[in-house]
């Protein structure tokens, strides 16, 4: 059994940061209950698809959930969506405080009458900080948290990760923190709380870890950025017909390595003999490794590099991930079969518990869940049929 077995997940976020972190409690366990407005979630709509309405993003972060469709401008949406979080362990949102009273969800008012819940609010901002409140989107994190500023010292070019990392950073701080809000729930007797997850912290404490570096310290011992990690060089190496990644990290790892390249008098240089040595002269480092990488095939160095116990690998493009032969052999994509969309390819859950890992299910269709989720929060079937009738909900026909 799924650590998450038995919880429900009410997910009124939409896009990827919130729609990510719930995937990850489905991953674990969890039953997800994805409540979308009549027009469904943008990533919809974004990316190919075999059906409309089913387009790759959105497949990417709503597998294993169940969409109900609520359409909470009107009161008696508002009311459903209540009889459904008196069902339920968590509550997620990603809209921006002030527009929450309008839609009777405001935290206090909430927390007042569904005080098992776990609220969660997913941020662009703290609240208190003077951003709080504005709208925020993966690249508006990116520039302010650093993200920009990092490839701009690294390559020249003031540019994003070319992938939505404050999304994926943000959601996976949320999962975690929802995951031990749980557990604290468990241990007080089943009161909820109040768990607020901002993307602009988030990034920042992720960028962080490593870039603090001089300004740990007051007075600073040196400028925020750790050097390795920004080398310019800090990149594939290129061999004699091709490129490898190859990571010597020990003292003992670049001594052999220079052996082997035939440079003796390298692997006895006073400026790569410790690692605060080769930090402050990592560019050099990087620019004599290239030269030597260079002299032999990427084979060649596979083959050395793995004698040594020096850590390499090929550079695998993304398509060739799927045909990776590690992911195969431990079964990492899935594939579910649809008498309408076909075979659809899923990334697995990575993580296992007692061997054990969560299987991928397909994402819903837009209200495929509506009635029997509804159904199974009290309400009877002519409370549904009044709500689809006066457009408060939509129930996708059967198929």
């Amino acid at each position: 059994m799924l650590p998450l077995s038995g919880i429900r997940v009410v997910d009124l976020s939409t896009v990827v940061m919130g729609p990510y972190a719930s995937q990850w409690l489905a991953d674990l366990g969890a039953e997800v209950i994805k409540v979308e407005p009549p027009e469904g979630d943008s990533t919809r709509r974004t990316g190919p698809a075999t059906e409309d309405g089913m387009s790759a993003i959105f497949l990417g972060v709503n597998r294993s959930k169940k969409s109900v469709v609520l359409n909470l401008k009107l009161p008696a949406a508002q009311a459903a969506l209540h009889r459904l979080l008196a069902t339920a362990d968590v509550f997620m949102h990603s809209m921006r405080p002030q527009k929450l009273a309008k839609l009777d969800l405001d935290p206090a008012s909430v927390m007042a009458r569904h005080p098992q819940l776990v609220y969660v609010s997913l941020l662009g901002f703290a609240e208190e900080g003077p951003y709080g409140g504005r709208p925020a989107y993966d690249d508006i994190i990116q520039g302010l948290s650093g993200n920009a500023a990092l490839m701009a010292a690294q390559t020249g070019t003031v540019r994003y990760f070319p992938t939505i990392a404050a999304d994926k950073t943000s959601g996976l701080v949320a999962a975690l923190s929802i995951s031990a809000a749980l557990t604290g729930r468990a241990r007080q007797g089943g009161k909820g709380s109040m768990v607020e997850v901002p993307m602009f912290e988030s990034m920042v404490a992720f960028n962080m870890v490593e870039h603090l570096y001089g300004q740990h310290f007051e007075p600073p011992r040196g400028t925020a950025g750790y050097p390795r990690v920004l080398a310019p060089l800090r990149r594939p190496y290129q061999t004699a017909d091709g490129y490898v990644c190859m990571m010597p990290y020990t003292d003992a790892h670049w001594r052999d390595f220079f052996r082997s390249a035939g440079r003796d008098d390298l692997a006895a240089d006073a400026r790569f003999t410790d690692i605060a040595a080769r930090t402050r002269h990592i560019e050099t480092l990087y620019e004599i490794t290239g030269e030597l990488v260079r002299e032999r095939s990427t084979d060649d160095w596979l083959e050395i590099c793995e004698g040594l116990q020096i850590p390499v690998a090929r550079v695998n493009d993304l398509d060739e991930l799927i045909d990776d032969p590690h992911l195969q052999a431990t079964g990492f994509f899935e594939q579910v079969s649809d008498p309408s969309m076909g075979t659809l390819r899923f990334p697995g859950a990575p993580v296992r518990f007692d061997g054990e890992r969560a299987r991928a299910a397909l994402p819903p269709r837009l209200g495929e869940h509506t009635r029997a989720v509804l159904g199974d929060a009290g309400l009877d079937a002519k409370d549904i049929d009044a709500l689809t009738r006066d457009g408060a909900a939509f129930a996708a026909k059967p198929r």
